[in-house]
């Protein structure tokens, strides 16, 4: 077995593209929690339903978007930069979100446990991963 043929083995690309991928959404929340006024991880252990649903929409959105990325981009390198624009693109949506609704802030109602909200947070994040995530692998 040459170490080319080691690389390129199923089961070391599933662990290299599984490692990968944890480490950029390590990243992704901690860009998220730099992005909302709240501490995600305090309001989830304090029983905030509505802090659980946004932040698992943001989980299952930046996971989504680089299912997308690693099943079109052949190296580590564009699926990375692919699943990174995704996820800039993600981030976006939750400032239009807030953005578009000015009757109310986003980020208070749901560190209010704001479940209502919380949902529609966790619905864009998921609906629009599949979109953005259609976007990204033409």
């Amino acid at each position: 077995m040459t170490l080319l043929s080691f690389w390129k083995h199923p089961l070391v690309e599933s662990a290299g593209y599984f490692s990968v991928v944890i480490l950029c959404l390590i990243i992704a929340m901690v860009l998220f929690e730099v992005v909302t006024k709240y501490d995600n991880w305090k309001e989830i252990k304090n029983g905030n339903i509505a802090v659980a649903m946004a932040t698992g929409g943001k989980i299952f959105g930046v996971a989504n978007i680089f299912r997308f990325s690693i099943e079109k981009h052949a190296s580590f390198l564009e699926m990375i930069g692919w699943g990174t624009f995704g996820f800039a693109l993600l981030i976006i949506a939750y400032w239009l979100f807030e953005f578009l609704t000015p009757s109310f802030n986003v980020d208070q109602e749901i560190e209010k446990d704001n479940r209502s909200v919380g949902f529609i947070s966790f619905i864009l994040s998921v609906g629009l991963s599949f979109v953005i995530g259609a976007s990204i692998s033409n």
